[in-house]
């Protein structure tokens, strides 16, 4: 039996190949390393169950030789890998593999089958096989069956301290002793004995919600750990330290705890810490408040107990879906504007019964206008509603959170308006979704566009370099205008998966002026809050560390020092623009951090479709946002909300601080399956090409060597996510299709929806995106590889048939992607500065005697012949929705040159009949 050896996503060890593995090497391959997302453990754990119940159960049955046990063969990979994994989890443990692996040296086959069946009969959600009375079971395995029948929903508590066997039994007794039939919930524990196993815990287990600490723990780990695991544990210790070394007590037991504290806060920050000492826990409960929920003594079981089960019942808590539900269950009279309440006009309906059949009546007797009850008003909460906010904000780690039910469209536009006033300035990515541009529109803001960098191989855009917004900054405050300027609004992450680095870019800009605000558009990033390396550039959880920074007194030092890079000493003059522009620059201690986000929750999370949030971490909130933010709320805020968008977003809420740790590991893990799938695939790779970080990214603004750090291990990916200016999310796969010989809207609609049912949301001339969500599953990804291999083999013959016929078409030629031209000397400004006034060009476009419509033909031959004729609304191609022409923007040719190719199907304010709106000269 060949010698083939595989590794697991996760970096923990050496582990062992699937069953499918068997059937490759007999066909002559052999298995590469698997680098992939290092998310996968719930994968590898599951399929190394899997293969040894499937491998045993062979062997049981004589279709296999006691051979397949070698040291060096798949089973006993399969089992030195467990042996590590399941420290890190719940349940059977690391004691019951050595059992299995004791019974299968005896040649007890049958046993060693009966107990792999249970822990695969566990990960599959299925009833156990065996009785839990049975007189062969010991106790241990007697208790877990137990637990196993137990229908609560459950989830396992880490404790971190060395203890003995004896020691681990006595806690699992304890914890049977201390549960009741009240309870809500059930848990177990995870004991490991060291902070760096600690660290392997909760990175993989994504079961695991609370943390006990006792101070007996040790610092390494004797587990057989890989390279990549052990690097990543020390970035993640390095990475909390620089927070905390100021506030740490002068105690090295203290100082270690503290510092693993920090660690496990800085992964995941949705978990709760205990702490568990055993005297002075007065003088602790001083130092240590600030990170632990709660300080117990040892012998406070019960109240340790009840404290983990009260803080899962917080997390799951909905207040408003219950109040819905409570709704629905209440006889009522209804005597409101309401028809459809209660299901009042369609129950006894002849005609639209199917509608109850097929939505349901709970669909209807939550539907009501009116807000008592406990139902709340959105826009005047005071009770479920505002409750539920305020859960939202925990989660999401913002001051204050909103729900918005028509969508992140309308979310930006309560923004913009809240935070702009006419004459403002606001620098704003161009290519930003269209609400950003009509809200600029609305509030009368002069808008000064920021170029993205273009792809133009694969026409679109990727994303603004922060060069680019420091200098148009630093040309503000040469005119003299920077206290005009307000605004500064980019997307995080673009529709194709490009992601700032918030925090440098707040940063950066605050050193230039302290008082600027941030709107970042994340409608496609709310998942990214719920995973170690992506959380941390999100909007929230940057201005939060850059508040923690400014705060040090690290920081203040090495601000001091700058700044006497950057003034001249005598004059108080700033350096030159290359001074500035050369330097990574620190903001002033007292800078305001003043951050918004909105996020399409709908489109990464779980909620109904319009469902979207407004994040708010804003130092200024009550002193200058508050009252103008409420106004602009119900400004744009529907009077008539739809509770059940509201009761989604309260159910997302409570899914994602539960377990959207795990989703989003498998979310990211599948994408990169995809990816390896068609790296590998010998068709695939002939016909389609993944799209790399070394695509997407120009090579000045990455620090990281590798296209794809994410497949490269847990510890690559997160010095990529620390160190790079722009970096590529993972669960989003841009696949070149140009061999196919089609356009990406014909591959889309004709090929992957028409004839297989696949939905994608965006293509350009020559790409597709595909991308991974919490509700992809494993089969989706097997069948998309199926139909893609399909459509290879399809293309692949179409391509040699024109061969042969001597009918190969050369690709016709892209055009480069027109960047903004400028606005008109009517709407521009005065002193040559970008700014412009997109509202007064609006509303002149909108009176009919001011514009002429001119078809494409008419208004190139313009064009051509001299003309700057003036758009009059916004053209724009959907998806992506950013718009290629404004109102008051001069047509240019290269703008025509680019919709002339332009294949998207739905292009908002150009009609293929009359053309385009163009205003008078006149």
């Amino acid at each position: 039996m060949a010698d083939v050896t595989s590794f697991d996503a996760a970096g923990l060890h050496e582990s062992a190949p699937t069953a499918n593995d068997a059937d490759r090497r007999a066909s002559g391959h052999s298995l590469e390393r698997d680098p992939g997302m290092p998310t996968s453990t719930w994968r590898l754990r599951s399929d190394a169950w899997e293969y040894l119940r499937f491998a045993i159960k062979r062997l049981e049955s004589g279709h296999e030789t006691a051979s397949i046990l070698d040291a060096d063969g798949e089973i006993s990979r399969n089992l030195r890998a467990l042996e590590t994994l399941e420290l890190y989890w719940a349940g059977f443990g690391q004691r019951y593999v050595a059992e299995i692996r004791e019974a299968l040296d005896k040649g007890e086959y049958s046993s060693a089958l009966e107990r792999i069946g249970r822990v695969v009969s566990r990960l599959r959600g299925t009833s156990i096989p065996a009785d839990h009375r049975d007189d062969r079971l010991d106790e241990a395995e007697r208790a877990e069956l137990q637990d196993d029948s137990d229908p609560r929903p459950r989830f396992e508590v880490l404790l971190v301290d060395e203890t003995t066997t004896a020691d681990r039994d006595a806690l699992r007794a304890d914890i049977l002793k201390l549960r009741s039939a009240a309870d809500a919930f059930v848990y177990d524990y995870v004991i490991v004995p060291s902070a760096d196993d600690a660290v392997a815990a909760v990175l993989t287990n994504p079961n695991i919600l609370a943390v006990i600490i006792r101070p007996g723990f040790s610092d390494r780990s004797q587990q057989r750990l890989s390279r990549d695991m052990r690097e990543t544990i020390d970035l993640a210790h390095v990475d909390s330290a620089g927070t905390t070394a100021t506030s740490r007590s002068s105690l090295a037991s203290v100082q270690r705890v503290l510092g693993l504290a920090d660690t496990l806060n800085t992964l995941r920050p949705e978990l709760d810490l205990y702490l568990v000492a055993g005297a002075h826990i007065e003088d602790l409960a001083g130092v240590l408040t600030r990170r632990f929920r709660r300080v117990f003594l040892r012998e406070d079981q019960l109240e340790l107990h009840l404290s983990l089960l009260r803080r899962v019942s917080h997390l799951y808590d909905t207040p408003f879906f219950t109040a819905i539900q409570e709704h629905a269950r209440r006889p009522a009279g209804v005597f409101h504007a309401l028809p459809i309440s209660r299901g009042g006009s369609v129950v006894t309906s002849k005609w639209i019964t199917d509608l109850v059949d097929f939505y349901g009546l709970n669909l209807l007797l939550a539907e009501t206008s009116a807000t008592s009850g406990g139902l709340d008003s959105l826009l005047a909460p005071v009770g479920a509603i505002k409750k539920s906010q305020e859960l939202a904000a925990r989660a999401f780690g913002a001051k204050h959170t909103f729900f918005v039910t028509n969508g992140t469209s309308t979310a930006n536009k309560i923004v913009h308006q809240a935070l702009v006033s006419p004459g403002d300035i606001v620098l704003v990515d161009r290519n930003c979704h269209k609400s950003h541009h009509h809200a600029l529109m609305l509030t009368g803001a002069r808008t000064a566009y920021l170029e993205a960098y273009p792809l133009n191989e694969f026409a679109f855009y990727g994303a603004v370099p922060l060069d680019r917004i420091k200098q148009l900054l630093l040309d503000y405050r040469a005119a003299g205008r920077l206290d005009e300027v307000r605004l500064v609004t980019l997307t995080n992450c673009t529709f194709d998966g490009i992601v700032y680095d918030p925090e440098r870019v707040m940063a950066e800009c605050l050193a230039i002026k302290p008082d600027l605000v941030f709107l970042w558009d994340e409608a496609w990033f709310a998942f990214a809050a719920f995973h170690p390396i992506t959380r941390r550039r999100t909007a929230m959880a940057a201005a939060k560390h850059l508040e923690e920074r400014l705060a040090s007194s690290a920081h203040a030092t090495a601000y001091q020092e700058q700044r006497a890079r950057l003034f001249d000493p005598e004059t108080g003059e700033p350096a030159a623009d290359d001074v500035w522009l050369a330097e990574r620059l620190l903001p002033s201690p007292d800078a305001r951090i003043r951050v918004y986000a909105t996020q399409s929750t709908h489109k990464t999370l779980t909620a109904l479709r319009q469902g979207s949030m407004i994040h708010v971490y804003d130092k200024d909130w009550y002193r200058e946002a508050e009252e103008p933010f409420h106004e602009a709320y119900m400004t744009h805020t529907s009077t008539s909300p739809n509770y059940q968008i509201l009761a989604s977003l309260d159910l997302g809420r409570r899914q994602v601080e539960l377990e959207g740790f795990e989703l989003v590991q498998r979310q990211l893990d599948l994408a990169t399956s995809i990816a390896q799938a068609i790296a590998r695939h010998p068709l695939l790779r002939r016909t389609f090409r993944v799209l790399s970080g070394h695509d997407l990214i120009p090579a000045e603004n990455r620090a990281s060597s590798r296209p794809m750090p994410h497949r490269d291990g847990f510890s690559t990916m997160w010095q990529a996510w620390e160190e790079d200016e722009f970096v590529v999310d993972p669960s989003r796969i841009t696949v070149e299709i140009s061999r196919t010989g089609v356009d990406g809207d014909t591959f889309k609609h004709e090929h992957l929806m028409d004839r297989y049912g696949i939905q994608v949301n965006k293509t350009s001339r020559n790409t597709v995106l595909f991308m991974t969500n919490i509700g992809t599953s494993r089969s989706s990804v097997g069948y998309l590889i199926e139909v893609l291999v399909k459509l290879a083999e399809r293309f692949e013959e179409e391509t040699q048939a024109r061969e042969i016929d001597g009918e190969r078409a050369a690709p016709a030629p892209m055009p480069p992607l027109p960047d903004f031209s400028a606005f008109a000397p009517d709407y521009a400004s005065a002193d040559g500065l970008p700014d412009g006034d997109l509202r007064t060009a609006f509303f002149r476009g909108q009176q009919r005697a001011n514009i002429e419509h001119l078809s494409h033909a008419q208004l190139t031959e313009r064009v051509a012949g001299g003309a700057r004729p003036v758009s009059a609304g916004f053209v724009t191609p959907y998806p992506p929705g950013f718009p290629v022409l404004v109102p008051g923007q001069l047509v240019t040719d290269e703008v025509l040159d680019f919709m002339a190719v332009l294949d998207t199907r739905e292009i908002h304010g150009y009609d293929p009949l009359r053309g385009y709106r163009i205003l008078r000269e006149d």
